[in-house]
């Protein structure tokens, strides 16, 4: 269990902070920078949240596994796989939350009306939201991918599996609360020309 009973430490006042290992990083650190783009794409996500409560509590439901998946994707991203022993067993993203998420993109996206254009992010005030955290979540991945590509950086597969369907989900999501589709807003090319 995680107990915070100080929220300053100051220990971080000159710009390092340590991973779940104790191992020291800059705070501009690539892995840093992935988990920190998670935990925003996590608060865009709860900003979400607070409209899809009432206009779809099923999807809602979902975002807030989603939520909880994310906290174990930044605390999978925190602990470096080193090959090093450690003292307990390391949090990391499984395939089946993978499987779960690809389930709930299927079951959402069976609804929704076939895309025959580019959809511009927006419609609702829920769509809007769910568009924002999906814009940020690619962040987060191209974050991981960025980290996954740095020679003595491992991350899971299921991690990069699993970000690149939060995006995904998101995107249909937006679509689903966008009366499935027909509140989408349609990108015209070269409309402003």
């Amino acid at each position: 269990m995680v107990v915070l009973n100080k929220i300053y430490t100051r220990a971080g006042d000159g710009g390092r902070t340590r991973l779940s290992t104790g191992e020291p990083r800059l705070k501009s650190d690539l892995r840093v920078e992935a988990y920190g783009t998670v935990d925003e794409a996590n608060a865009c996500i709860g900003l979400a949240r607070r409209h899809a409560a009432a206009a779809a509590p099923a999807i809602d439901a979902m975002l807030g596994r989603i939520q909880n998946d994310l906290f174990d994707l930044g605390a999978d991203l925190a602990t470096p796989e080193t090959g090093r022993a450690l003292s307990w067993e390391p949090l990391r993203v499984t395939q089946a939350q993978v499987d779960r998420l690809e389930r709930e993109i299927d079951e959402l996206n069976a609804a929704l009306q076939p895309l025959n254009s580019f959809i511009l992010p927006g419609g609702s005030p829920t769509a809007a939201a769910l568009h924002l955290a999906r814009t940020v979540s690619r962040r987060a991945e191209r974050a991981m991918v960025a980290l996954a590509a740095t020679e003595g950086e491992i991350v899971g597969a299921a991690a990069l599996k699993y970000i690149n369907r939060v995006s995904d989900f998101l995107f249909v999501a937006a679509r689903a609360v966008n009366d499935n589709g027909a509140g989408d807003v349609l990108w015209v090319p070269g409309q402003n020309r």
